[in-house]
């Protein structure tokens, strides 16, 4: 099967999706969903039915509308009355799902759209409400546990999952990710510092979950495109550890010919003012970053100027923003582009693909589906993979260096 065009009205409804202060959401998140596994209860209060990941008794959060009208029936699993970020993210995605159906011709669909409350034990309750209500498949949950959770039920049930967590380790056959993944960020980055001739990477990553899966990547794509990583310090919001790292990168002086920073604009200056201050001239060595750069005050930084970073393009979810705005008269968080471009591939595919839409077959296209934000495809192990385009900054805002690609290798 070729790649598969998903088009709505004018456009095709996949966007960019990537939010690019998810790590603080994610965390926020995940700081919630502990606390209430420690406290017995999550926002939404639970109390009631069995619950089997906790053994404690779970009770249904509220019924909330289904979205469309149509004889296919799909889960919509979000953190609705989850606290402070989660929820507010929740409600965008929420929105951007009935913008998909809306803006696409005729769709056969009808979304039961359930509220996990930020937890994974109501995301398992949700889940199973979903199948039971005849869900063939899932779009959601939000964060990793839940991701997990919804998992386990609808493997159970042979329901497939698309889920927004940016933890890979939660993907899985059947569960797959529509997210931008940072190991996607890292390989395609990696592979076009390579092909300008760098070979020796120096790394200052952050020392959380988001470092830790960036080291790994990026150890892995300078090996298979035969550089080295020369130096590789981490760091944590304490100035002195941040200029005691940035140190250790310098003595690595001439060796290196890129200095990688996976953070985001909270701490790059910090850290590129650190690396400076430490000997490491920053317009002579190429910096490099991954989509968290995406940021104007990254841009508005001279020491900055010039650095490559992966990421989508841009006008697709300019496009996307401005009819978000038009309908629902504010702004959507950057998720709520996800939540639209798995409503919009599985109208395409209902509309397309019969009574196989949602098989394994379809779903792992190798060639994969292209949209707004350019080609994706599921992977048979459950993430996915973007093409992405390589961006410089620059004063006046980021410009691609390097266009996305318009197709996947065959045979990758």
């Amino acid at each position: 099967m070729p790649v598969v065009a998903l088009n709505a009205s004018k456009e095709s409804p996949l966007t960019r999706g990537w939010l690019r202060a998810r790590n603080v959401l994610s965390m926020a998140a995940a700081a919630l969903m502990l606390a209430a596994c420690a406290g017995g209860g999550g926002p939404g209060g639970f109390s009631g039915s069995s619950d089997v990941l906790s053994g404690q008794p779970v009770e249904a959060a509220p019924p909330v509308a289904n979205i469309g009208g149509g004889q296919v029936r799909v889960g919509l699993i979000l953190p609705l009355s989850a606290q402070g970020n989660a929820g507010v993210a929740a409600q965008s995605m929420k929105n951007a799902a009935e913008l998909a159906l809306n803006e696409f011709k005729d769709p056969n669909i009808q979304l039961l759209v359930k509220d996990d409350a930020g937890t994974p034990q109501g995301a398992q309750l949700a889940a199973q409400q979903a199948i039971d209500e005849g869900a063939e498949l899932i779009v959601g949950p939000l964060f990793a546990q839940s991701v997990s959770a919804v998992g386990a039920v609808a493997r159970g049930r042979n329901i497939p999952v698309i889920a927004f967590s940016t933890d890979a380790s939660v993907a899985s056959r059947g569960v797959y990710l529509l997210s931008f993944l940072p190991e996607s960020d890292v390989r395609r980055i990696v592979d076009f510092a390579a092909s300008k001739g760098k070979r020796s990477f120096a790394a200052m990553l952050p020392d959380n979950a988001y470092g830790g899966i960036v080291e790994a990547a990026l150890q892995q794509e300078v090996a298979r495109r035969g550089g080295r990583v020369a130096a590789l310090e981490k760091y944590s919001n304490d100035p002195a550890r941040i200029a005691e790292a940035a140190r250790r990168i310098a003595a690595a002086g001439g060796t290196i010919d890129t200095v990688f920073i996976a953070d985001g604009a909270d701490a790059v200056p910090q850290v590129v003012q650190a690396l400076n201050a430490s000997g490491v001239n920053t317009k002579r060595v190429q910096m490099l970053g991954t989509g968290l750069w995406d940021d104007p005050r990254i841009m508005s930084n001279p020491a900055l100027e010039g650095g490559w970073f992966a990421a989508p393009e841009s006008a697709g979810f300019r496009s996307f923003a401005g009819r978000y705005r038009a309908r629902y008269g504010n702004d959507p968080v950057r998720t709520a582009t996800l939540s639209y471009d798995a409503v919009a591939l599985i109208a395409a595919l209902v509309k397309t693909q019969g009574a196989q839409r949602f098989s394994e077959q379809i779903l792992t296209n190798t060639s994969g589906f292209a949209g707004i934000d350019g080609i994706f495809r599921f992977r048979s192990d459950g993430p996915s993979e973007r093409g992405l385009a390589v961006m410089q900054v620059a004063p006046g805002g980021a410009r691609a260096v390097s266009p996305a690609p318009k197709s996947f290798t065959p045979g990758t």
